[in-house]
């Protein structure tokens, strides 16, 4: 039998079980039945149940009729020879892998043998492929910082994937999210999947730059003005500079866990001084709210608490009486 793919189990789910169950319920079906003629609407169901063997002529007496055969008897000849494939398939990746590991090893001995240097642009589609072998291949630790709202619904659940892989293994992992990341539902499901399995999560209220850290050797930073880029950086130093920077906002940052009324407290104090800070240096709607992680509507928001909030009735006035108080959004909003 010719191999069976995800489309042949697809027409088997949406039509091929129907079939199957009026032609059991019948007791069988005839040849000339339209609905399994070739412009029927069960013509594809009908050819994929005979190629299965699940459908068999009834007998000589009735060459025209068809009849339904006990699954038992057919499945081992359908899914054994699909559970050798995969194992095989699996078998191959491993050996592969193994392959790739040691040839990754000989490029690490000789890193300046590539032509590449310790400064190396990552293009478009490359960018992926690329970070999925750095954390493949990561032995001790990843740090990473995400801006904006964090996680997205379609990468989710590979995500938690290939982070259960990396834990697994023994290496561990930092995030650092904007306070916004909060409100994600997604980003919560994911951090809640992660910091199970041993990840530490925080959140700050500043603005930053999207970067990786692997095992403190390689950092992925997105490359300047342009958002189809990334610049990998293997040189020590600059390396070393980039995690110092990381450690210090990581102090500064609070555990995304934490639900102690205190800390929330605290997390929406910053994110109003942000605002305030965005509004004092005149920063538009856009710009204010890609630096706080959230969208403009919840940017425009902010802004309206703080006028009701002072009572103001245009920005213009919020901004006179912030200045007069001496805010500076900076530490000292909490007291105004």
């Amino acid at each position: 039998m010719n191999s069976l793919g995800p489309d042949d189990r697809a027409l088997f789910e949406d039509a091929g079980m129907a079939l199957y169950e009026a032609v059991v319920s019948a007791g069988g079906i005839a040849g000339d039945d339209p609905r399994i003629a070739p412009d029927g609407p069960w013509a594809a169901a009908f050819a994929l149940l005979v190629r299965l063997g699940l459908l068999q002529r009834s007998s000589e007496e009735q060459p025209g009729h068809w009849t339904a055969e006990d699954p038992a008897s057919v499945q081992s000849r359908i899914v054994s020879p699909l559970s050798v494939q995969g194992a095989r398939l699996l078998e191959e990746s491993s050996q592969w892998a193994h392959d790739f590991a040691s040839v990754t090893q000989i490029w690490r001995r000789a890193p300046e043998a590539s032509g590449r240097g310790p400064f190396t642009y990552v293009h478009g589609d490359h960018i992926s492929p690329f970070i999925e072998g750095l954390v493949a291949e990561c032995e001790v630790e990843v740090l990473t910082a995400q801006p904006q709202t964090g996680r997205d619904t379609d990468g989710l659940a590979l995500a938690i994937q290939r982070e259960s892989a990396l834990l697994g293994r023994g290496a561990t992992m930092r995030t650092l999210y904007q306070h916004a990341a909060r409100r994600s539902s997604v980003t919560r499901e994911y951090v809640a999947a992660v910091t199970r399995l041993g990840a530490e999560v925080r959140t700050l209220d500043e603005f930053f730059n999207r970067m990786l850290v692997f095992d403190r050797r390689i950092a992925l930073i997105p490359a300047p003005d342009t958002f189809d880029a990334a610049l990998a950086i293997r040189e020590p130093t600059v390396v070393a500079y980039l995690v110092d920077v990381f450690e210090r906002s990581w102090e500064r940052a609070r555990p995304f866990t934490s639900s102690d009324a205190s800390v929330l407290k605290d997390i929406a104090a910053e994110q109003r001084a942000m605002t305030m800070r965005m509004l004092i240096e005149g920063h538009s709607d856009p710009a204010a709210a890609k630096r706080l992680g959230v969208s403009p509507r919840t940017y425009a928001g902010y802004v309206a608490d703080l006028k009701d909030e002072f009572e103001a009735e245009t920005r213009f006035q919020l901004g006179y009486m912030i200045g007069r108080l001496g805010i500076t959004g900076s530490g000292d909003a909490e007291q105004a």
